[in-house]
């Protein structure tokens, strides 16, 4: 019995100094991100967002992110846990497919892109595809009275092309981007 006890005594001790040591190094590699491992605050106009936390832009004369499990709470991150082949999941998905075909009826016929039409795992992904993002362009276009192209522009220097993953367009720095066009 005493054996025992030892034994898990050191093997706590052992896992608490490797424990130890990974959040050390993973604490001191957030350091050298350009945001120092903290939330990235965009001060626009007297208010403060939260670039790295998906928003909700119900405006036609925006651009819109993914759909969110949690309604964009933050204090509450999840995804739906509910598979494809959940039923009531398949509904949800056709539902936001119907909403954005009519809220887009230029692109009836086009292919939609599934990050507009899906929530990611946490509820609160602040990034689109480039291609999320050009499947909204005539809605735009049309409601600003801004050409196609001047759009396809803003999208391409909002895009963040990552040496890891797919390129991403941050949602609330787009629609930012948009306001501040003359």
């Amino acid at each position: 019995m005493k054996n025992h006890i030892l034994s898990a005594f050191r093997l706590t001790l052992v896992m608490l100094v490797i424990v130890g040591i990974y959040l050390g190094v993973v604490y001191a590699g957030s350091k050298i991100l350009p945001t120092q491992g903290n939330a990235e605050i965009i001060n626009y106009k007297g208010q403060k967002f939260y670039a790295n936390i998906g928003q909700n832009f119900r405006s036609l004369k925006y651009f819109h992110g993914r759909p969110s499990a949690v309604d964009y709470n933050a204090s509450g991150s999840a995804g739906s846990n509910k598979g494809p082949s959940n039923e009531e999941y398949l509904q949800t998905v056709q539902k936001r497919i119907d909403t954005l075909k009519m809220q887009n009826p230029e692109m009836q016929n086009e292919k939609v892109p599934v990050e507009l039409v899906t929530a990611s795992g946490s509820g609160l992904d602040p990034d689109i595809s480039p291609e999320g993002a050009l499947y909204q362009i005539k809605r735009i276009a049309k409601i600003r009275n801004l050409s196609a192209e001047k759009l396809e522009d803003l999208i391409k220097n909002q895009t963040e092309n990552t040496l890891f993953g797919p390129s991403k367009v941050n949602v609330l720095k787009l629609n930012i981007a948009l306001n501040d066009l003359k």
